[in-house]
């Protein structure tokens, strides 16, 4: 499913790169394509207008009307002598020139910035020059903002996508968690129950006692195991409880498992109550999949310290061991399925409590700070 997603992300990439790359040349090819027959526009308006001021009073003027007229509400151009006096301009906002009296002189620098002037000189004299300075039409400026258009719709598109394919990843991912969890829970239900059976068909023998006690234990642990992996997949039934006596109940069960050389603490700043709304089977599993990795990143010997702190709305739990910690690289990876820094294992339990933690409490789980070879601290954030 990864492989496939990265596929899809590869070829949408790929498709934005060649639409962008497509739209920007032929983009500017149009407008050059376009500025060139502006320009030619502007010098026959120009040499029309000089020839109807010019030419005798019974000479043939329609086609330089024509032209003339050809360019109204077209390129905006401002004619000038040479000391750049305006002397005549067209095609530009008249309520604009009548609010703003530096309307004119902002547009003419405008257009020398954007084009070469037309020059032209008096045929009778050859010393009297004009020049006209135009501007872009309003489709040049269509054609030149069009790219940014078009990107911003590829990018649009390009988004939309991803995020579509992204969520149906999660949802996929999801399912096969949800498969996973069920189906081991589901295979882990008939051996428990013949456990069960056997348990009872030891206790009518006296001499069993101490067995019996012992696979009791067993038992039950395996049928809360199974009860967890049960509930993955499944909205959890959210109950009231005291934060201090769930993290309490599985700081005691660690504590037998662990060896002499590890020191257990628990702060709570003097709160006997800390009460949140959590699925306490699946939570007391977080709280075991952090404490047992600690155990792991210690090696046997060192300490383990919980905080636990209340506040108006909210509720946090720090784990913090003296372990070897995790090297900064590291840590963004640390709740993926199948990250684990041990030869053993699946790598699954930290994925599994940020889902817990996240999905099911509407929580939060991170790496609260992390040193190499003096250990780690984990956060868990819950709603009051």
């Amino acid at each position: 499913m990864f492989q496939l997603l990265f596929n899809w992300r590869s070829l949408v990439a790929l498709v934005a790169i060649l639409i962008a790359s497509g739209t920007i040349v032929y983009s500017r090819y149009l407008g050059g394509k376009i500025a060139m027959e502006e320009r030619q526009k502007v010098e026959e308006w120009v040499e029309a207008g000089k020839f109807i001021i010019n030419s005798p009073a019974d000479a043939d003027t329609r086609l330089p009307l024509r032209i003339i007229q050809n360019n109204e509400n077209d390129v905006p151009i401002i004619e000038t002598n040479e000391n750049d006096s305006i002397i005549q301009f067209i095609n530009l906002d008249s309520a604009q020139i009548a609010k703003d009296q530096n309307y004119l002189d902002k547009k003419l620098r405008e257009f020398k910035s954007q084009n070469e002037p037309i020059i032209w000189t008096n045929p009778l004299n050859g010393k009297q020059r004009n020049l006209y300075y135009y501007g872009e039409s309003k489709l040049l400026k269509e054609v030149t903002y069009y790219p940014i258009v078009q990107l911003c719709i590829v990018g649009l598109f390009i988004l939309i996508t991803l995020l579509a394919l992204r969520s149906s990843y999660r949802s996929s991912q999801n399912q096969v968690w949800a498969g996973m969890a069920k189906e081991t829970a589901h295979q882990l239900g008939t051996p428990v129950s013949s456990l069960e059976g056997w348990v009872e068909m030891l206790k009518q023998n006296p001499s069993n006692e101490k067995i019996v006690s012992d696979l009791e234990k067993d038992v039950r642990r395996l049928q809360l195991i199974t009860d967890r992996f049960g509930k993955i997949g499944s909205t959890p039934q959210l109950e009231k409880k005291n934060i201090r006596t769930q993290v309490t109940a599985m700081v005691d069960y660690m504590k037998k498992r662990a060896s002499g050389k590890v020191n257990f603490s628990l702060d709570t700043h003097n709160e006997k109550e800390i009460f949140a709304d959590i699925s306490g089977p699946l939570f007391d599993w977080v709280i075991e999949n952090l404490l047992k990795n600690s155990l792991d990143a210690m090696e046997g010997a060192g300490s383990i310290h919980i905080d636990i702190e209340q506040m108006p709305d909210k509720i946090y739990i720090d784990i913090t061991d003296t372990g070897k910690g995790i090297p900064g690289a590291q840590v963004r990876k640390v709740f993926k399925p199948g990250f684990s820094t041990k030869k053993r294992g699946w790598g699954l339990g930290l994925s599994l409590s940020k889902r817990i933690i996240k999905q099911y409490h509407k929580g939060e789980i991170f790496v609260k700070n992390s040193e190499p070879g003096k250990g780690t601290t984990f956060r868990i954030v819950l709603k009051k």
